[in-house]
């Protein structure tokens, strides 16, 4: 649990092993109530969202869990989740955050069905008990979907007052239309991201592994100062 706004984004991580705890709704709505009130440009407020559990969780994997055989053939996102140009210190930061994930794991390169395995957890949310779906009209622009990263962003470190943690998951966009075959969500609306919701299991090595990030020297400047 985070008493501070600090201690909050500190303890804030990626959480990819989930205790089966519940999470009760009460505690929810009590997150999403107060993140209503996050930054928005103009006061748009773009982000929409379908928050599942029990029952319907369970059809979402299983209806995933049915084309993964068929590999990237089933894949239909509706965005590219990362720049086919992404080079640098970019592509950089993404290849070591992965391979540091299967360092914890004890996965090698080499052991393509244990990274296999790890790619298929991505889609039972890590053992989360909730997933939180979001959406937004597919006219929003950039500076939309910005917004939409603020309020993920505060949900996330409210859920860390609350004691309880979350994995912002794009990669259930490749699988859009089964997310959308198992909960409404409106054809003039573009499927964005899950959000899984629970509590860590504090033992697990994928929520213990260092997660470096760039010196503030190499993102930002000041000047006038």
């Amino acid at each position: 649990m985070a008493v501070t706004v600090t201690e909050a984004v500190s303890s804030r991580r990626s959480v990819r092993s989930f205790l089966p705890d519940p999470v009760p709704l009460a505690m929810l709505e009590r997150v999403l109530e107060k993140a209503q009130r996050a930054p928005s440009g103009g006061n748009v407020q773009p982000w929409n969202a379908r928050v599942i559990t029990g029952d319907p969780l369970s059809r979402l994997f299983a209806a995933v869990a049915e084309v993964m055989p068929q590999g990237r053939a089933a894949h239909a996102p509706e965005y590219a989740v990362y720049p086919p140009e992404l080079d640098g210190v970019y592509e950089a930061r993404r290849f070591g955050v992965g391979e540091a994930m299967y360092d914890a794991l004890g996965v090698t390169r080499d052991d393509k069905r244990g990274r296999l395995a790890q790619f298929f957890n991505n889609f039972r949310a890590f053992g989360a008990p909730v997933l939180m779906l979001v959406h937004t009209p597919r006219y929003m622009g950039p500076p939309q979907w910005s917004d939409i990263g603020m309020w993920l962003q505060t949900v996330m470190l409210l859920l860390r007052e609350e004691g309880l943690d979350s994995c912002a998951q794009e990669a259930w966009a490749a699988y859009q239309q089964q997310v959308r075959a198992c909960v409404s969500i409106p054809d003039d609306h573009i499927f964005f991201c899950g959000l899984a919701i629970g509590k860590r299991d504090p033992e697990a090595a994928l929520n213990r592994f260092e997660v470096p990030r760039a010196s503030l020297s190499e993102a930002v400047s000041f000047e006038g100062f």
